[in-house]
């Protein structure tokens, strides 16, 4: 095996280990959040929100959150776990830039793309 296959592979060895420690780490923080969501509700008893209503837009999340508003802190740790697969494309892409795999960059910054444009409108 040649040299310049070695370290490729060696460096992408790297990449995989950091995209599997982001998509952990997203988890785990993503579940801390709803955690603490979940106990604020047992704790104050109220969701913070008349009736059957709850954030749906990053704002009102964030500024849920800043309120300590039990489905806010929820709604946050679903955003975070929506995120976490996001952030898996995007280092992606890097990876492949770096590997100088232009095809794959153009395939992963499409698939970006369509994950950017389905949230637009998802939101709608």
């Amino acid at each position: 095996m040649s040299e310049k296959k070695a370290t490729t592979r060696e460096e992408m060895m790297a990449v995989e280990i950091v995209i599997g420690k982001i998509m952990r780490i997203g988890v785990f923080l993503a579940a801390t959040v709803m955690i603490i969501g979940f106990v604020m509700l047992m704790i104050k008893g109220t969701s913070g929100y008349p009736g059957n209503s709850f954030p749906t837009t990053l704002s009102g999340v964030i500024s849920g959150m800043s309120a300590l508003k039990p489905y806010a802190w929820m709604m946050g740790g679903i955003y975070l776990l929506i995120l976490t697969p996001v952030l898996r494309v995007v280092i992606s892409i890097y990876a492949f830039i770096k590997e100088k795999d232009y095809l794959y960059v153009k395939i992963t910054s499409l698939v970006l793309l369509i994950l950017i444009v389905s949230f637009f409108l998802g939101h709608r």
